[in-house]
């Protein structure tokens, strides 16, 4: 099971960029490192499964890059509470 869901995950990531935007590039790009550092560190922190899910959804969402204003050149991110951060790009 372990190395059909590693497959997947990297046939997904081969074909996604032929299909996205830059934006979207930015924002999948976002959640994968999001969700990447919530996943580490719930295993380092050697929580149980029900957490390292939760942890894994909070980083992504926190990650992803929300929206880009080009003029101010500021980005915003989801929280992951429900709530936006802003800042420089």
């Amino acid at each position: 099971m372990k190395h059909i869901v590693i497959t997947l995950a990297g046939a997904a990531l081969l074909a996604l960029p032929g299909c996205l935007t830059p934006q979207q590039e930015r924002q999948v790009g976002g959640a994968l490192i999001g969700s990447s550092l919530g996943f580490v560190t719930a295993k380092v922190l050697d929580l149980d499964s029900d957490w390292v899910v939760v942890s894994t959804l909070a980083g992504a969402a926190a990650g992803t890059l929300v929206a880009r204003n080009s003029a101010r050149n500021t980005c915003a991110w989801a929280t992951g509470d429900g709530r936006y951060r802003e800042g420089p790009c």
